[in-house]
């Protein structure tokens, strides 16, 4: 029987880990008979679920990924099986249960129906990062993943519901065996700056260790705190900025505002204020670093006064030189925003962003 993994144009970095697990599997840009495995967030849902629902009979369709990891029985009524958060050991012990015919309620890990009803089997423990590979050098490769997780409870975002609170690091060992294939160093993380931290105080030692080791090996450029990876405002100190100076190429970091209202801020969890964002811009330009800042609109009871003063910080922002990224709340599947209905942006403050964007000051999405 076929293993295929489903190639879709923003689901190249989980199948770039997924893929040496299981190297019978191959890559496919349609449905094909046989076991299909898909990864997807909830962007992407409308589209697969058709897919998968144009099967052909015998076909079974395995997902995993964002959205059927928070939204299993929706996934499960389109799909066979969900694998329901890290991957790594449950899909290769489904999916040889699966080719064995073997008692798929033994697999921890993973959602599927049984007499209509949804069974569920378990979590399993988190993933040691270093007992599996960031890609395999001759398939998909995508950039280095130093540390999966997140202390904070940021309201809108999955990655502390699915990855858990605690932060694993990638042994520098593990990051320097695959920085060999690149010229180019880029890594993702939920925070840069908490590299061998708990995610909540900044561990600088030992981010230098990483980054002093990295830069050991010849011709290599590293990029650290840019996307796709950021770095939180409260953690942009003048001792982790040396470092980019010291090791690094890049000459910009991106920073999570998320919103320049501190009653937004505290409502979402967030875990800083809009004058740790002021201070980390700030720190950056000391440093001859352009910031790249992030933002949201649509917070649930978010006024055209919240929004005016995160417009407000904007506007600083990219006065002072630096650069900016607008977003649209995603009500998320797992999250507590899960079921809200986002703000609406109001006129006047959507006709800035609008002429922002068009003068070149600002980017992104934040329309619906």
């Amino acid at each position: 029987m076929d293993i295929c993994f489903r190639l879709m144009q923003k689901n190249t970095y989980s199948l770039a880990a997924l893929l040496p697990l299981i190297p019978e599997g191959k890559l496919v840009k349609e449905i094909h008979e046989g076991i299909m495995i898909y990864s997807f967030a909830t962007k992407q849902k409308e589209n697969v679920f058709a897919e998968v629902d144009s099967r052909a009979a015998g076909t079974i369709c395995i997902a995993g990924g964002p959205h059927p990891s928070g939204s299993v029985e929706e996934t499960l009524e389109h799909f066979d099986f969900v694998v329901i958060g890290e991957g790594e050991e449950t899909l290769p012990h489904l999916v040889n249960t699966l080719l064995e015919g073997g008692d798929v309620s033994k697999v921890k890990g993973i959602g599927y129906k049984c007499n209509g009803k949804v069974v569920l089997t378990g979590k399993r423990d988190h993933v040691d990062l270093d007992d599996y590979p960031c890609f395999d050098p001759e398939g998909i490769r995508s950039p280095i993943e130093i540390s999966r997780g997140c202390p904070w409870n940021c309201k809108y975002c999955q990655t502390p519901r699915i990855f858990g609170h605690e932060m694993r690091h990638r042994s520098i060992d593990s990051i320097v065996s695959f920085a060999k294939y690149y010229n180019d160093l880029r890594f993702t993380s939920s925070n840069a700056f908490a590299y061998g931290g708990n995610g909540i105080q900044p561990r600088f030692d030992k981010v230098e260790a990483l980054l002093s080791k990295l830069s050991s090996i010849e011709g290599k450029n590293i990029f650290f705190g840019t996307f796709p990876s950021e770095v939180r405002p409260e953690f942009v100190t003048h001792e982790g900025l040396d470092l980019i100076d010291k090791y690094c190429s890049n000459r910009t970091i991106s920073l999570g505002a998320q919103s320049g209202s501190d009653s937004m801020l505290k409502e979402m969890l967030r875990g800083h204020t809009s004058e740790d964002v002021n201070i980390a811009v700030e720190r950056c330009f000391e440093h001859e670093i352009i910031p790249v800042v992030d933002f949201i609109f649509g917070f649930p009871n978010e006024t055209e006064e919240d929004q005016q003063r995160t417009l407000a910080q904007i506007k600083w922002i990219s006065k002072k030189g630096g650069k900016v990224r607008a977003h649209y709340l995603s009500p998320l599947p797992s999250t507590p925003y899960e079921n809200i209905v986002p703000s609406p942006i109001s006129d006047p403050v959507n006709r800035v962003l609008g002429k922002m964007a068009r003068d070149g000051k600002l980017n992104g999405n934040w329309n619906e």
